[in-house]
């Protein structure tokens, strides 16, 4: 009895299975298909990109972010009453599913490259729909309750902008590899030229995009103004219990130029430092008052302040994560630390020469300050013996009696006024959120002769920006880090920028033709077998039913142990085996 050799020899292939078993759990041989895409797949590798594209956004939005997660936290406080970190969960989810769909794009390349047939599992898509539905939810969310922050990827673009186009573009070559596969193993003309003008239209857009990106950072290092003063934002509060006296002196330690604070009016007419509404959040009220706890701060007597506590909230709650550089001697004075009242603010100011900057609460209208708290603060400030020449006055309530009584108080606005409105009412400085202003309106306002600060800056990278754009200071809750950028981030002569665009599209521009022309030559000769690939080749072409019925009878054959030979099987479909006919 002659025994026929097999017709295929198939060595396992472990990292096909390895892609195929997790993207799709198809493990075996058998169970794995080069046919087309069904449509119904084809929909949810859409959902998957489009699921991928959208939580890079989102990712990249709180990564950026990052410079107001204390604003956000706060936020949160307001709206909820109970003090909690809430970037954490939202960090992590964003994370996880980033990563979760990031790795199933790429087993989803794999399969595309492979000529795999993208079949993805019923858990994947379970997991997809749920990471879609979860940003979305995100997305929403802070759409109504911080939709501010969105400006801040329009201006981190101005810092990333360049350097996002070349990784970007650096991908998109690296794709031209399982394009151009594509294009070479494809036998439709038409699905050849939507394919490769597709791609062309993508990879055109990427080379012409650098003529819309504009960062202040551009430009020509002889133009950079002096280095913007910095303001400590309720001091140093990522090292001290903010609007603590420990906490701007923190701040001086770290060469401010300024100091920045929100003021309240106690039921006796002293001015003090405290950015809530309740004392709840900053100090140890529930325990001293605790039937007092949900009032007003302003509602509590001078006296009743100096009781209270403003430094354990911050060794227990840790706001920042900074707890544990601290020295035990730092904890010791957080521990001991007390509500700051503004004439000590103003005489540690007058102290060190530096200057102040204030933002004032009025009362509630039953409150026994409420007509007079212009005059109280006033008061104040003039009897605390510091120069007027180092406060900056904010309250608009009043102002040219202000003027009148105190003729050397800066005059800081916080609303963007035109320049008219500005001489009209002397106001010689403006004190406005980063997202307010453009790097062009930044500009105009400094021909004004107009000083501006932006707050809140904590990070280098906006620091920069604000830099070359010429802020000339900002306010920070970080002014250990930013002490530490003595020159921009980055900085690019005009020329230096086109050289490097043109350089990256002529380079991309090649390596892609390239791997245009290889794939093509690679797969014009003879066609390799894939011993993946279930498929029987003959001399002459058959209907694709017969070969169909080959393949089904040849998986059979396989799992039955080799019971029928390969010629057994050219012989039921009526072709010889040996003559090829």
């Amino acid at each position: 009895m002659v025994k026929h050799q097999p017709l295929q020899v198939y060595e396992r292939q472990l990292c096909l299975s390895c892609i195929t078993g997790i993207y799709g759990c198809r493990w075996k041989r058998y169970q794995r298909s080069q046919d087309d895409t069904t449509k119904w797949e084809l929909l949810w590798s859409f959902v998957l990109l489009f699921t991928f594209c959208l939580l890079l956004i989102w990712f990249y939005f709180w990564f950026e972010a990052h410079n107001d997660y204390s604003e956000f936290n706060w936020f949160l406080y307001n709206r909820s009453g109970e003090w909690s970190d809430g970037t954490v969960p939202i960090l992590a989810t964003t994370a996880a599913c980033f990563t979760y769909i990031a790795f199933l794009m790429v087993l989803a390349l794999c399969h595309i490259a492979l000529g795999q047939q993208l079949n993805l599992h019923w858990l994947h898509k379970i997991g997809v729909f749920a990471a879609l539905l979860t940003t979305i939810a995100g997305v929403i969310s802070v759409n109504q309750t911080w939709r501010q922050e969105w400006d801040v990827i329009p201006i981190s673009l101005q810092a990333t902008g360049p350097f996002l186009h070349i990784g970007t573009l650096a991908g998109v070559t690296v794709l031209s590899w399982i394009v151009a596969g594509q294009v070479a193993r494809a036998e439709k003309t038409m699905f050849q030229v939507v394919v490769v003008l597709l791609y062309f239209s993508v990879l055109l857009g990427l080379y012409v995009v650098p003529m819309y990106i504009t960062s202040p950072c551009i430009m020509d290092p002889n133009f950079l103004k002096p280095r913007p003063d910095v303001f400590g934002h309720h001091g140093a509060p990522m090292l001290a219990p903010e609007n603590t006296l420990w906490s701007f002196q923190r701040a001086l330690q770290m060469n401010v130029t300024g100091l920045e604070a929100d003021l309240a009016i106690s039921a006796d007419g002293m001015p003090f430092l405290m950015r809530d509404v309740t004392l709840r959040r900053t100090t140890n009220v529930a325990k001293v008052f605790p039937d007092r706890q949900m009032d007003d701060a302003s509602y509590f007597n001078w006296t009743d302040l100096q009781q209270l506590n403003s430094g354990l909230w911050f060794l227990k709650d840790d706001p920042f994560w900074t707890v544990h550089t601290l020295s035990q001697r730092e904890k010791d004075l957080i521990a001991n630390q007390s509500v700051c009242s503004l004439e000590q603010l103003l005489k540690l100011a007058s102290f060190h020469n530096t200057s102040v900057v204030f933002r004032l609460r009025r009362p509630p209208p039953e409150h026994p300050c409420y007509h007079t708290w212009i005059n109280d603060t006033l008061q104040t400030v003039q009897q605390s013996g510091v120069p007027q020449s180092l406060v900056m006055w904010t309250p608009d309530q009043h102002r040219a009696q202000v003027r009148e009584l105190a003729p050397a108080l800066i005059q800081t606005s916080m609303e963007k006024l035109s320049p008219q409105s500005l001489q009209i009412h002397g106001i010689s400085r403006l004190l406005l959120r980063y997202n307010q202003v453009s790097t062009e309106e930044i500009r105009n306002i400094s021909e004004t002769q107009t000083d501006l600060t932006l707050y809140t800056v904590n990070e280098p990278w906006l620091y920069s920006v604000l830099w070359c754009s010429g802020v000339s200071s900002v306010s920070s809750e970080a002014p250990h880090v930013l002490r530490k950028v003595l020159y921009p981030v980055w900085l690019m002569r005009p020329n230096e920028f086109r050289l490097m665009w043109v350089s990256a599209d002529l380079i991309s521009f090649a390596v892609v033709v390239g791997i245009f022309i290889f794939q093509k030559y690679r797969t014009s000769g003879l066609r390799s077998y894939n011993p993946e690939q279930i498929m029987l080749n003959a001399a002459v072409r058959r209907s694709s039913r017969d070969i169909n019925v080959m393949k089904e009878k040849l998986i059979l054959s396989e799992v039955r142990n080799g019971a029928g030979s390969a010629e057994e099987l050219y012989e039921d479909n009526g072709y010889d085996y040996y003559t090829n006919q």
